[in-house]
């Protein structure tokens, strides 16, 4: 990826909201990260609905971080519904959670998840964990086309 890779990070937990910020400062990687706090904000926001339709504002993202436990909708309802529509379904969805429920794992991948990481306990190893997103989505992957 050439540019800074614009990240939509689906959280509704504001401390790991602020961990997540935080390593990625930490770990300096310069891409654009965008938030939505629960399952109807992340899809407003990924299909350009209500204060997201500024697509300038708003990019598509090129990756998605996705809580599973979110308010309201889902993580696994957003991801259903994200790869289940033809224009967004090739976003990369890695799940970041703190589940490490072999169902919710399965369940992921059922529904097309391209990565599921359980998020560290540690601030060292959540900047680990970011850097290593950022080494192997941003720089080794090759994107699918759009």
């Amino acid at each position: 990826m050439k540019r800074p890779a614009n990240i939509l990070l689906v959280e509704d937990n504001k401390m790991d909201v602020a961990l997540t910020l935080d390593a990625f400062r930490e770990a300096r990687l310069e891409n654009k990260i965008q938030l939505a706090a629960n399952g109807q904000e992340a899809l407003d926001y990924v299909f350009g609905h209500s204060k997201f339709s500024d697509r300038q504002k708003y990019p598509i993202p090129d990756i998605i971080l996705l809580d599973l436990k979110l308010p309201g909708i889902s993580g696994l309802d957003v991801l259903r519904e994200i790869k289940n529509t033809n224009l967004v379904k090739r976003i990369p969805v890695i799940v970041l959670t703190s589940s490490r429920e072999e169902g919710d794992r399965a369940m992921s991948y059922d529904l097309g998840a391209n990565s599921y990481l359980v998020k560290p306990i540690s601030f060292s190893g959540f900047i680990d964990v970011v850097r290593k997103i950022s080494d192997y989505w941003f720089s080794l992957n090759v994107e699918p086309p759009r």
